[in-house]
């Protein structure tokens, strides 16, 4: 793994981060929601715990009070921390007089007038706070108060409220880390079609197995296998189309190799200017021919990233079809050709009309060069029932016997012309190949079709139409 793939957050990392920060948050709130319950139950309890032992005191026959240096002080049982859940509690006892009959605690007396119910407080010189329940006995002979200090009442309160939450606090790190630990395995099969993907090799034509494939990666493995075999047709595409330069580039260098050398090496006057001017004629052709190829070579380049730099713009087909027809009227009357258009008035699809021009060039010369003189070629278009576009190029020209595909004879020289000199014309498939990626740029398709009546040969372009309009005429 290269130090900037190293540097690259991790999935891994970036999931347990989230997880682990929804965890803490929602862990805090239940945290903080515990403690303030806690609070919150600590205190009616005490607060159950005043109103109980009044209810007890005013319950009782008490005859005289406890002098206040005699009470028995709260024993505290052992094992108990602190003030775990034992109150020190003062309760003060009065007639239905106001005569003080019994006082217990360390509180302050109140006064005798403190309203019934649950109060708040301030006794004593140094004015602590108390937490007191006042109460009438029913036939309102008796009086009591009973008392504990709000400080050790909220130390009880903190303490049951810590103690709720203390379980929660040392369990968010063992969550926290099992949770990773999960997350971690569970990352596994991603992890192991990351590394496979990692060490494909491309030139191997190897694909992503299904072994690692849950459910959810299918689409992606998937994906994946597809790209693999459109680079793997790609690249055979590509292999095959060197061959096929390669091939229409020898026989020209090759030409003109052999002429240059029958020049140079002849003795001076070995050659008369017929065979001079001969062997120079056909070096000027095979460089036009080699040229020609390079040509083709520039079109195939520039037909592969055109439509990743301009967008795509309405383009009438038949118009375009009639324009390219009249470019190689010329050409056609020199040949003895005859060569036609039959379209509609109109036919709109969105692309690129340079691309689209260029295509259809190809198959109208392709036409010329490789049927004999007298051919009748006609570019025909419609639109299909489906909607799709379609122009093609037909012809009845039939190749003569023992003659290749490119015009050339067995050993790659022309055998018509002036002196047997003949032009050179360039293979079909690569003017073929520009056609194809042409259309795959503009989601269309090119192939071969069977001829309509009257004709021998029949190259089709579909293109999808323009949807914001319909073929007229």
């Amino acid at each position: 793994m290269s130090a900037r793939a190293a540097r690259r957050p991790s999935l891994i990392w970036h999931l347990m981060a989230w997880t682990l920060g929804a965890l803490v948050v929602v862990w805090g709130s239940f945290v903080g929601l515990g403690y303030q319950t806690g609070v919150h139950e600590a205190d009616e309890l005490t607060d159950g715990h005043l109103a109980g032992v009044a209810a007890l005191v005013l319950n009782l026959h008490v005859e005289g009070a406890v002098a206040h240096g005699d009470s028995t002080p709260v024993h505290e049982p052992p094992g108990l921390m602190a003030h775990d859940y034992q109150q020190s509690l003062s309760v003060a006892l009065w007639d239905g007089a106001g005569r003080l009959i019994s006082r217990t605690g360390d509180a302050p007396v109140p006064a005798f007038d403190t309203e019934q119910g649950f109060a708040i407080l301030h006794l004593g010189p140094d004015r602590r706070v108390w937490r007191s329940f006042t109460q009438w006995s029913r036939d309102r002979a008796r009086k009591v108060c009973v008392m504990i200090e709000l400080q050790e009442r909220d130390d009880l309160a903190d303490d049951i409220a810590g103690q709720m939450i203390e379980p929660g606090l040392w369990l968010l790190p063992v969550v926290a880390l099992a949770l990773g630990l999960a997350i971690r395995r569970g990352m596994r099969p991603l992890n192991e079609l990351s590394q496979e993907v990692e060490r494909l090799d491309l030139a191997q034509a190897e694909r992503v197995s299904h072994r690692h494939a849950l459910r959810e990666f299918l689409p992606v493995v998937n994906s994946i296998n597809t790209l693999l075999d459109r680079q793997q047709e790609a690249l055979e595409r590509e292999r095959s189309l060197a061959n096929e330069v390669a091939h229409e580039l020898r026989t020209p260098l090759t030409s003109i190799s052999l002429q240059a050398r029958a020049l140079v090496d002849a003795p001076a006057g070995a050659l008369d200017d017929a065979a001079q001017r001969q062997a120079l004629v056909r070096i000027g052709q095979d460089a036009l021919h080699a040229g020609h190829v390079l040509s083709q070579l520039l079109a195939l380049a520039r037909a592969g990233r055109a439509m990743l730099a301009e967008p795509p713009v309405p383009v009438d087909l038949a118009a375009l079809a009639r324009q390219v027809v009249a470019a190689h009227a010329q050409v056609a009357w020199q040949r003895d050709c005859v060569l036609s258009v039959q379209a509609p008035e109109t036919l709109r699809v969105m692309g690129n009309a340079v691309l689209l021009e260029l295509a259809l060039r190809n198959l109208v010369e392709n036409a010329l060069k490789h049927t004999p003189p007298g051919t009748q070629i006609e570019v025909q278009a419609g639109q299909s029932e489906q909607g799709e576009v379609w122009l093609q190029v037909c012809d009845d020209g039939r190749r003569a016997n023992g003659r290749r595909a490119d015009g050339l004879g067995a050993d790659g020289l022309g055998a018509d012309g002036p002196g047997g000199v003949a032009a050179p014309v360039d293979s079909l498939h690569l003017g073929h190949e520009i056609v194809a990626r042409v259309l795959r740029a503009h989601q269309g398709h090119f192939a071969e079709v069977p001829a309509p009546e009257g004709f021998t040969t029949c190259y089709r372009l579909g293109i999808p139409a323009d949807p914001g309009s319909a073929a007229a005429g």
